[in-house]
């Protein structure tokens, strides 16, 4: 047999080709012998029936390939979480290996949130209350429109319940729009006559309203809707309701009437005018107006003398304080009388 046979299966050892006593090979076949990569220690039996078998080498298709590389990980990160070895599976992880979830182990739901996390007499409740919410917004919108709206069908049939909705508290208007805007200064004031806890009665000093709301507002960044118009659009209602005589012109003169008592009654039991074991029997208003200075190049003239309009006393009623105290206050002034 031809000892440059490639087909034998004879190993090449160190009496081999290119070891020392073997014979000399051709130069081409000595470089390849020499350029060629040692196989592995653990295949050489492998290799040896490979060369045996003359078995071609097949080429490997990259897609089979990252498969085999996938699932060689796989294994790998098996092994290794069974051998717990953390470092051993972050290799595997990185490598692309993607183990399936165990069976049996189902994923947990999402935990729910906001209305649907109640329970379903709950949910209906809310539904209901924001049902409820929604129609009352719409409708006091709906108020509000037809109130400013021009004259139209729905007002002159209409146009009492929109009012009695409205006034006083939601009353609006166009004045800062007005061609000729407000230029005075109007101070309200309030005093009482009180009966005290002896039978007496005396009459307290004036109470600056419009004063304790502007200290209230001043320096406030976000003051309340009350402290800025509650006691303005009060007195502003009852002066274009009522007459030069301070006579009510139709129902809403009454009403602005009985509003200007409550807010009296209100400010004077915050201010404790009453004292203690005091009652509030009657209440006057008084309003001090100034005009406001115009800029030095308008070359007006205003007057700076304040015009004061004084009420007369309005008893509080029952149906403003209670019955008990306006059945104390009777019986207080009777025992003065005496």
């Amino acid at each position: 047999m031809d000892a440059y046979d490639k087909g034998s299966d004879a190993r090449r050892g160190q009496d081999g080709p290119g070891g020392p006593g073997g014979p000399d090979l051709p130069d081409g076949e000595a470089d390849a012998a020499e350029t060629t990569a040692p196989e592995p220690d653990g295949a050489p039996e492998a290799a040896g029936a490979r060369e045996a078998a003359d078995v071609p080498e097949v080429a490997v298709v990259p897609e089979a390939a990252g498969a085999a590389e996938v699932a060689g990980a796989a294994e790998v990160a098996g092994a290794a979480e069974a051998a717990g070895a953390p470092e051993a599976i972050g290799a595997a992880e990185a490598a692309g290996a993607v183990r399936p979830a165990p069976p049996g182990r189902a994923q947990p739901p999402a935990p729910r949130t906001g209305v649907a996390a109640l329970s379903p007499r709950y949910q209906v409740g809310a539904v209901v209350a924001l049902a409820v919410v929604a129609v009352a917004v719409c409708a006091h919108i709906g108020m509000v429109f037809l109130h400013l709206a021009p004259s139209n069908t729905l007002t002159k049939q209409h146009g009492d319940v929109v009012d009695e909705w409205v006034f006083p508290e939601f009353e609006q208007n166009w004045k800062l729009f007005a061609p000729n805007p407000l230029q005075q200064n109007v101070s309200v004031q309030v005093r009482a006559e009180v009966s005290t806890a002896d039978g007496e009665i005396r009459t307290t000093g004036w109470y600056d309203l419009s004063a304790e709301d502007g200290r209230a507002i001043d320096g406030n960044p976000l003051p309340s809707h009350t402290q800025q118009n509650e006691l303005r659009r009060a007195w502003d209602f009852f002066v274009a309701s009522h007459d030069s005589d301070d006579r009510p012109v139709g129902l809403r003169g009454t009403l602005s009437e009985t509003y200007l008592r409550r807010i009296a009654l209100l400010r004077l039991d915050r201010d404790g005018a009453a004292g203690p074991g005091g009652v509030v029997e009657r209440v006057q208003y008084r309003s001090r107006t100034t005009n406001v200075e115009p800029p030095p190049w308008s070359g007006e003239k205003v007057s700076a003398r304040p015009t004061v309009r004084e009420l007369p006393w309005w008893s509080v009623s029952a149906e403003t304080r209670g019955a008990k105290s306006g059945q104390a206050g009777q019986a207080a002034r009777e025992g003065g009388a005496a």
